[in-house]
């Protein structure tokens, strides 16, 4: 009986994949250019928001990230009512607050933001030296050692039915004008030359996920369209579920990766495109140079779940 427990855990440990981790493993994580990747945060530390925030800082001592992508939802509920809001600090600035995360943070709107003040959350650049967050939707690049990576990063929730008609509960949606955003993704996109190109938002275009089904589809009619013109587009990363996954759409070159949530995860189950999906909290560790992108999806005890892997 006990040679029947001892196998059994072995074959759960190789059926997850998962692997313990040291600093000096993390450290083989780190490729020319890193960066980590966090959201779905707000919690005032709870629901091991403030665990998952440690552990960044600890990891980031080891990999050396060039900067926090901050993919929406930095504040839950009702996002923040001006820049002075005291979430600021109880969901934020208190919480990320390991000398290594003194960083740049880009960050985009979630849902939860465009239920405030979504002009707070970029006004906040003024305030704080590491929170840059130039527009709805911008881009960022950075070229270390020789590699070059883009990112798009893309104001999401204005491009969904749902929240524009709920105007009351979302009164910021409505407000934008759609088609010159994803007319300036294409034109971006278009000239785009880096040895990696990542485009980020808060919803998924393809997930798993009890939400609204018109979500993915507007996602898919919108943005998704966008993308399947661009053959250099490597991956398209997002939050909003709460948990990890990656998926592979057949006929389309892109990765689509979910981040899990920094507090408070989900559950989640397999689709017929998911190549991986955990339930598990945690954050994720981009690294790249010329050859090859990688995105390492870390618990909130920092282990390695899973790696998308892109190669030229």
């Amino acid at each position: 009986m006990k040679k029947l427990i001892l196998s059994a855990i072995a074959v759960f440990s190789v059926t997850f994949g998962t692997f313990a981790q040291t600093p000096e493993i993390w450290s083989t994580l780190k490729k020319e250019a890193n960066f980590f990747l966090a959201n779905d945060l707000g919690r005032n530390g709870y629901y091991d928001q403030k665990q998952i925030a440690d552990l960044m800082g600890v990891m980031a001592e080891e990999i050396g990230p060039e900067c926090v992508i901050a993919a929406g939802d930095v504040h839950h509920f009702d996002g923040v009512q001006s820049v002075d809001d005291p979430l600021w600090m109880t969901n934020y600035e208190l919480i990320y607050s390991h000398p290594e995360l003194m960083i740049s943070w880009h960050p985009v709107l979630g849902n939860h933001e465009y239920r405030g003040n979504t002009q707070a959350v970029m006004d906040y650049s003024n305030v704080s030296r590491r929170w840059d967050m130039p527009a709805r939707y911008y881009t960022k690049v950075y070229e270390e050692d020789g590699t070059s990576v883009r990112f798009v990063m893309v104001d999401t929730t204005p491009l969904m039915g749902k929240y524009r008609e709920e105007s009351a509960k979302y009164p910021d949606a409505c407000k934008q004008d759609n088609t010159k955003q994803l007319e300036w993704v294409d034109s971006v996109l278009t000239s785009a030359k880096e040895d990696w190109v990542i485009v980020v938002g808060h919803h998924p275009i393809y997930a798993e996920t009890p939400k609204d089904a018109s979500e993915r589809k507007d996602m898919q009619h919108t943005l998704g369209k966008v993308l399947a013109k661009h053959k250099q587009v490597a991956m398209y990363l997002c939050g909003h579920i709460h948990n990890f996954q990656h998926l592979q759409v057949k006929g389309n070159d892109v990765d689509y990766v979910v981040n899990s949530s920094a507090s408070l995860s989900r559950k989640v189950k397999p689709l017929e495109n998911t190549v991986y999906c955990s339930p598990e909290p945690g954050f994720s560790v981009i690294a790249a140079d010329e050859k090859e992108l990688c995105v390492h999806m870390i618990d909130k005890n920092g282990n390695v779940l899973h790696s998308v892997k892109k190669m030229k």
